[in-house]
């Protein structure tokens, strides 16, 4: 701490005192150099592999300036991150096995930039699925798979899995997530050959937000500013050829709308609940931000078919909410199966599974083969 010097002190303690003052200035402003010109990491380039499909064009939708994340900002490190794992009854273990390859970087900006890689017994390449994780944009892992079911069944049919991590709310803000599942499909799709996958054939899987996401992930292909370009391997395609959607809340504006008059909770237009964290301010201040993140905004019918799949209880995203995406898809003479499913609300919570009925998987599954293999 310097001192302050009295000028009644002596001439030399005055000098003494200069003499150090300019040492610490010097000091300060070589620091300050030193941050400025800290370099931003670069992403992995592309491999060799071209696209195997051509990546379409959608309109794009006009988002405030703060909407659009900079993807190529300083990384953040495993122990700056908010805290993962699952949420409530959705936590858990997504698979029984350990990973073929884990904690695979498919990006360089987040340490939660990470996918874990599950291969099947047999030649291939093998048709992938990539599970998204619920947990409210809060929370969730790509171990536990928050919300999802299956992955042993789905694997044991021969499927590939990649299990996402995704950056989360208290990390990053709307569009971060989805530019983060449109990277690892990328990422995935460069390095096809290098794990045996077929890049024609991916499928995306996800619960709760990560319904959302996954729902996003199928409607926006060719959306510029949902794809994160500067994630990597920008000249492969981030489209999918069908999307398994289980109970992601679709339109967040509409939410609590859906829920008045009901002995549901009506709160999604705080500015604390999951939705309004995750587009980073409440969400009825920003209704295009919310809108950007509303899969619907995006349908134009070259969608991939589309498995939604809801709980006929779900006080946490009412069912007029998700049955929107369906009737919207379908209206452009999309593929899509609706399933409601009885005696269960957002996700299996109680002691009888319903989502992770072993004969609802077999319904998941059935869908997979019919548009994969």
């Amino acid at each position: 701490m310097l001192k302050q010097v009295s000028y009644r002190e002596s001439v030399p303690s005055r000098i003494a005192s200069r003499v150090f003052t300019v040492v610490m200035l010097v000091i300060l402003i070589a620091g300050l150099t030193g941050c400025s010109s800290s370099s931003t990491p670069t992403p992995a380039s592309p491999t060799s592999i071209s696209p195997t499909q051509p990546v379409a064009t959608k309109a794009a939708v006009t988002q405030p300036a703060s909407a659009t994340q900079n993807a190529t900002a300083a990384p953040t490190t495993a122990a700056a991150l908010p805290a993962r794992g699952g949420s409530g009854g959705m936590a858990g273990s997504l698979m029984s096995v350990t990973p073929t390859y884990k904690d695979v970087a498919y990006a360089s900006v987040s340490a939660a930039q990470k996918l874990d890689l599950y291969i099947p017994q047999g030649t291939g390449p093998f048709a992938l699925v990539i599970m998204v994780h619920g947990g409210g944009f809060m929370m969730g892992d790509k171990a536990d798979g928050a919300g999802l079911g299956g992955g042993d069944t789905i694997l044991a049919q021969g499927y590939a899995i990649a299990s996402l991590n995704y950056r989360l709310a208290a990390e990053a803000k709307f569009p971060a997530q989805i530019q983060d599942v449109k990277a690892a499909v990328r990422f995935l799709r460069a390095n096809a050959q290098k794990y045996n996958l077929n890049p024609d054939k991916f499928a995306a899987f996800g619960a709760s937000a990560g319904g959302n996401l996954v729902a996003l992930l199928g409607t926006s292909c060719g959306v510029a500013e949902l794809e994160g370009a500067d994630l990597g391997n920008a000249g492969q395609s981030s489209c999918v050829q069908a999307v398994v959607d289980w109970f992601g809340p679709i339109d967040f504006l509409k939410m609590d709308e859906q829920f008045t008059g009901t002995s549901c909770p009506v709160n999604h237009n705080d500015a604390s609940s999951p939705e309004s964290q995750v587009i980073g301010a409440a969400i009825q201040s920003v209704p295009e931000k919310a809108k950007a993140a509303n899969p619907i905004t995006y349908i134009d019918g070259s969608e991939p078919p589309f498995l939604i799949q809801k709980g006929e209880q779900d006080c946490t995203v009412a069912v007029e909410n998700t049955k929107m995406l369906a009737d919207a898809l379908s209206a452009k003479g999309v593929s899509v199966q609706y399933d409601l499913l009885p005696g269960v609300g957002h996700g299996d919570t109680g002691s009888t599974p319903v989502f992770e009925d072993a004969e609802n998987i077999q319904k998941v599954i059935a869908f997979l083969d019919s548009h994969l293999k």
